[in-house]
């Protein structure tokens, strides 16, 4: 029995979730690029992610965790390892007054409508956003000058040791399109949201206006994971890219989009190296022009 083996048969024995081997993370990845996960883990409960985070930590196994996909470009070797993905076995909700508390493999988008039929506002933003709760947290998601700072109330989340842990909105240190989870081994597995109550024809309204707009300014029907650039300080990351004539720019199946600069879109059969290729083609052709160094908002996983 191979390394892979003995993994796949300790978890399947240790968890309630799906346990597959060699999972091609192409298929959870909103850029629909990346290798396999040498150990793909499905977790149904935060007992499950306990008992997983327990046993990688104990045996020094690599542990890499998904939400939606939505914000990560995993490399075309794939990951070793055990992946761990956040999805629909941690998905429920609760509705309580103003307050939701969400599992963190539920959709933005699907949190989004629950508040809307409890004529709860605060959440409006993200209707369209391709992410999970938890992925939403962690990278402190936004759109139109609102972001996951400012209805999060606080997470449980579990550690390396297998523990649960509880933090509150001061401790997650939200910035911008940052929080302190990125730099901690902590695994969202549930959240608190509190929100406002407002009517229901007006949360709606600006709801469908957001999404109106991601459709006239996004390039929706291509695959791609969202901005690919933070904005620098008083800057748009788009408008700096198209400054340096990187717009439209190609590399194998993977081009930056005519529709909206920051993004880089599938056009159909793209490598994780291309995207990367492209990546970096953008980054020095924008310093070449304005002296300015993107910073990456997705985040690279493994080798290309």
């Amino acid at each position: 029995m191979n390394r892979q083996q003995a993994i796949i048969a300790d978890l399947k024995y240790l968890l309630q979730g799906n346990v597959l081997a060699d999972e091609p993370l192409s298929m959870h990845t909103t850029w629909r690029v990346g290798g396999p996960a040498e150990v793909f883990v499905m977790p149904v409960s935060s007992q499950d992610v306990a008992a997983v985070t327990r046993y990688a930590n104990e045996r020094g196994i690599p542990l890499t965790v998904l939400g939606n996909g939505s914000n990560v470009l995993v490399g075309d070797r794939g990951l070793a390892g055990i992946v761990l993905k956040i999805g629909a076995g941690l998905a429920q909700l609760d509705v309580k007054r103003n307050k939701i508390r969400a599992q963190a493999g539920a959709g933005v988008g699907r949190v989004a409508a629950a508040a809307l039929e409890a004529h709860l506002g605060g959440l409006e933003f993200v209707w369209g956003i391709p992410a999970s709760i938890g992925g939403a947290i962690v990278m402190n998601a936004g759109a139109n000058g609102r972001a996951m700072a400012d209805v999060v109330t606080g997470i449980l989340a579990v550690t390396p040791a297998g523990e649960t842990a509880t933090l509150g909105r001061e401790d997650l240190v939200f910035g911008y399109r940052e929080s302190i989870l990125q730099a901690t081994p902590l695994i969202v597995v549930e959240a608190l949201l509190t929100l406002a109550p407002r009517e229901k024809d007006r949360i709606r309204r600006e709801m469908e206006a957001g999404l109106a707009h991601r459709k006239a300014t996004q390039p929706l029907a291509y695959p791609s994971a969202g901005s690919v650039f933070k904005n620098p300080p008083g800057q748009a990351a788009g408008r700096l890219i198209e400054l340096a004539g990187a717009k439209g720019l190609t590399v194998g199946k993977a081009q930056v989009s005519r529709k909206h600069a920051n993004f880089i879109i599938n056009l159909g059969g793209a490598t994780a190296a291309d995207i990367y290729e492209l990546i970096n083609r953008v980054r020095e052709l924008v310093y070449e022009k304005t002296g300015i160094s993107l910073e990456l908002e997705v985040k690279v996983l493994g080798e290309m």
